[in-house]
């Protein structure tokens, strides 16, 4: 029951958030410290099947047709606004890695700390001082950084959710609670 008050809550939220956060366009990633926590594109369903692998792709939600063609296009995008390189990591769920190499902008390197932690709430907190030690380390003053990873990860960051494909774009500041600045929508 505690779980399904959170998953009405965090829909609440996510519809308050797409009505208020600023779209900004994909070239503020080019500046210096930006990095995009950005939401895996369409994979039909929530969660994962009961025989869930991490390293097993047919065990798990995966992008469909839309969502491939979603973080393509989502890649596009984001060389025609000059960003034609980035460091790009992702959780080791398929439908995240496959985003991450869908964008075409660098070699996409699995990062345990953007890995999900719904269904196991248990799992958050370690979860997130892991990513908050990742976001800490990166440059304040480096090339753009893309972090593909889950729904529940980006609403622990902002407070609110994100559309799959579309993300949240952060200002470094060598914390681990990069300055929000706005979003980044999937189209």
């Amino acid at each position: 029951m505690q779980l399904w008050r959170g998953l009405v809550a965090l829909a609440l939220a996510v519809a308050a958030f797409a009505a208020t956060a600023e779209t900004l366009p994909p070239a503020e990633l080019a500046k210096p410290g930006r990095v995009l926590l950005l939401r895996h594109a369409n994979a039909p369903g929530t969660g994962d099947p009961a025989n869930f692998k991490i390293d097993d792709c047919a065990s798990q939600r995966n992008l469909d047709t839309v969502g491939r063609e979603q973080a393509a296009a989502l890649g596009r995008r984001l060389s025609k606004a000059g960003i034609t390189r980035a460091k790009v990591f992702s959780s080791q769920w398929c439908r995240c890695l496959e985003t991450a190499r869908l964008l075409a902008l660098g070699r996409v390197e699995p990062q345990p700390a953007l890995n999900s932690f719904y269904p196991t709430p248990q799992e958050r907190a370690s979860r997130m001082a892991q990513l908050r030690e990742f976001l800490a380390a990166l440059p304040s003053n480096g090339e753009p950084v893309i972090l593909v990873t889950h729904q529940f990860t980006i609403a622990e960051m902002t407070g609110a959710g994100t559309p799959s494909g579309g993300g949240s774009l952060f200002q470094l500041n060598g914390t681990g609670s990069p300055r929000h600045i706005g979003d980044i929508s999937p189209d």
